[in-house]
């Protein structure tokens, strides 16, 4: 039997709702052998996760999901086994998230204005040295009522194309696949057709970044339907790049459950062979 592999994965150090060693757990009750941690725009839970392997059995890829853009657009980037003291990287992570941090607060004044929400509340539900984002304030919305879950928060308050949005400062994607690959990491793009999220890019900025060091496009994910995962499948090979599949796991946050989509072996060898970090194994 092959291994199952989840490469997309979220704890509390961003958005997810469980701790780096409860994703690990999680990952051994649903049957997998292998997860990849991939906080948003921070890599501080990776020694939490990593302290597990030994007692959950379920091997660590230590990544991360980089924020970025293109001419605007917002594009997630997973960076996979890099150098973690990777100086370039590193300070573009942390203006990200910085930039993060105040998007958040302005956002919060702006829903202030037409719901009772304080930014106090949001702060609540951040972890110390966590990554904040538009789930913690989707989860104050929640607590309050005003939304049922996540998701309908997203799609009625939190859109990005609603009036309560405000964007935030993220590096260029050419220049962030470049410094995941001066940082020794593998850089894939996330869902690159989640349509459902906000704007996408067009297939030319995915060539675009091919050409810069991106090895793989993320293409079994529930936010993409058939015809997406054919196209892209179609674009990868024709770029010479692999395909991933993966749950996007946020715990309770989301409804993604950790192995509805896998990996191949195959190409998490050769993720491991291109990064700078071995995979922790048991």
């Amino acid at each position: 039997m092959l291994p199952a592999i989840d490469l997309h994965a979220h704890s509390d150090r961003s958005d997810g709702t469980e701790s780096p060693a409860q994703v690990m757990v999680a990952a051994r009750e649903a049957g997998l052998d292998v997860v990849a941690l991939t906080d948003h725009d921070t890599w501080d839970g990776w020694e939490e996760a990593a302290a597990a392997v030994g007692r959950t059995g379920v091997a660590l890829v230590r990544g991360a999901e980089i924020s970025t853009s293109a001419g605007g657009i917002s594009v997630h980037l997973l960076s996979y086994l890099h150098d973690p003291d990777a100086r370039g990287l590193g300070a573009a992570v942390r203006r990200a998230r910085d930039s993060r941090l105040g998007r958040a607060r302005r956002m919060v004044q702006r829903i202030a204005r037409d719901f009772d929400l304080t930014w106090e509340e949001v702060e609540a539900r951040l972890e110390p040295g966590g990554t904040v984002g538009r789930p913690h304030i989707a989860d104050a919305l929640v607590a309050r009522g005003y939304v049922t879950d996540r998701t309908t928060a997203f799609a009625e308050i939190l859109s990005s194309r609603g009036p309560y949005y405000v964007p935030y400062d993220a590096p260029d994607v050419v220049a962030a696949v470049e410094l995941v690959r001066r940082a020794g990491g593998v850089p894939v793009m996330a869902h690159p057709r989640a349509a459902s999220r906000g704007r996408v890019v067009q297939d030319e900025v995915i060539e675009e970044l091919a050409a810069a060091g991106l090895a793989g496009l993320e293409v079994d994910h529930r936010d993409h339907d058939e015809g997406a995962r054919a196209q892209l499948r179609d674009l990868a090979r024709s770029l010479g790049l692999f395909v991933t599949g993966s749950s996007d796991y946020h715990g309770a946050g989301k409804p993604n459950r950790l192995g509805e989509h896998l990996t191949d072996p195959a190409v998490l060898e050769q993720i491991e062979s291109e990064g700078y970090l071995p995979v922790v194994r048991p």
